[in-house]
């Protein structure tokens, strides 16, 4: 792997979300409902928009010691099952289950502990990412609520219909507040005289990361690697992110970006058309070379039609336009003229 790599010290930034607040698409209008996810909530940047298979409870029962519950996902049934702690009994009174103690107090498994114990016990929740933002504001002060609130994308994913047994599910992530540098000693690289001036310029850019900056990477790096239907289509949200926070990390001069998302509290595995369903992802991209590092911070993957379109204008370019144009690309990504084309030119 390190055949390739010009010098010897390489920086990759590593970003990580640290914290999540899930729940249903319609929740985020209700005040007392998100009320105990606030504190997290206030911290979280990023979000996905997701379709999720509808859980529906079905009955309980009891055996000796222990408690056995039934749900139905997507017209199958699955049962799962917990201890019974001595002196609580299952009741059922009135359409209502409930588990009743020796002091007559009633209770049940929670919703969250039922979802969790179904993820543990069988593969069959997957959280199919439709749509990736982020809010942040100039300062920090906008977080990811606040932008669904307002959000269009989600009122047309809506429209568009969710598949049947399906609802939209919402996932807000908190991208950790510190950075990461992965920095790696390359014995094989084409340049072995710039090591001492490339481990201070990896502590430059660990400290010259500010958050704004890690959350539009985290953003952009998950499009890239999900490549959501409605970011693809919604071209001019893909990115979400201002683009000029893009390109100041472009100047950056990171090998490599990897972004990770994996929380074991979350019941549902995340996945896409083009990635499949997993407890843990990780984005990574090479940025060693001037056209990786142009693909990844360019905005949106053009469509065939698009492409078809762009290269027949591309054919019927004059010597002196060709030439014009790939000034002006080196110049808006700051690619280098490599020592043939000078030559050439």
């Amino acid at each position: 792997m390190f055949e390739n790599k010009k010098f010897d010290v390489e920086h990759a930034l590593n970003l990580y979300a640290d914290s999540f607040s899930l729940f249903p698409a319609p929740a985020i209008y209700d005040e007392e409902a998100l009320k105990p996810l606030k504190s997290v909530i206030e911290r979280c940047h990023i979000y996905l928009i997701g379709t999720v298979p509808k859980v529906d409870f079905v009955g309980a029962r009891q055996s000796n010691r222990t408690l056995f519950v039934s749900m139905e996902v997507l017209s199958k049934a699955y049962e799962i099952s917990w201890p019974l702690p001595d002196g609580i009994e299952l009741k059922h009174e009135d359409g209502l289950w409930y588990l009743l103690d020796q002091q007559g107090k009633r209770s049940f498994v929670t919703e969250d502990a039922m979802f969790q114990q179904l993820a543990l016990t069988y593969d069959c929740l997957k959280f199919d990412v439709q749509y990736i933002g982020q809010a942040y504001g100039s300062d920090g002060s906008r977080n990811a609520l606040d932008r669904l609130r307002k959000h269009e994308t989600l009122q047309k994913i809506s429209l568009q219909g969710v598949p049947e047994g399906y609802r939209l599910e919402l996932i807000l992530l908190e991208v950790v507040p510190a950075t990461r540098v992965v920095t790696v000693f390359n014995p094989k690289a084409e340049d072995k005289t710039q090591g001492r001036e490339r481990i201070k310029a990896g502590l430059d850019k660990l400290f010259g990361t500010d958050e704004k900056e890690r959350v539009s990477l985290f953003e952009a790096a998950f499009i890239r690697y999900f490549r959501p239907p409605f970011n693809e289509k919604f071209k001019d949200s893909f990115p979400s992110t201002n683009m000029k926070v893009l390109k100041d990390c472009y100047a950056k001069d990171f090998s490599a970006v990897v972004a990770e998302i994996g929380f074991d509290e979350l019941p549902f595995k995340l996945c896409s058309g083009h990635v499949e369903a997993k407890d843990h992802h990780i984005a990574s991209f090479n940025l060693s070379t001037a056209e990786e590092r142009a693909v990844f911070f360019s905005p949106a993957e053009k469509s065939v039609v698009d492409l078809a379109k762009l290269a027949d204008a591309m054919s019927n370019l004059t010597v002196g336009e060709s030439v014009d144009l790939s000034r002006l690309l080196r110049e808006r990504w700051k690619i280098p003229i490599s020592a043939e084309s000078k030559k050439q030119s």
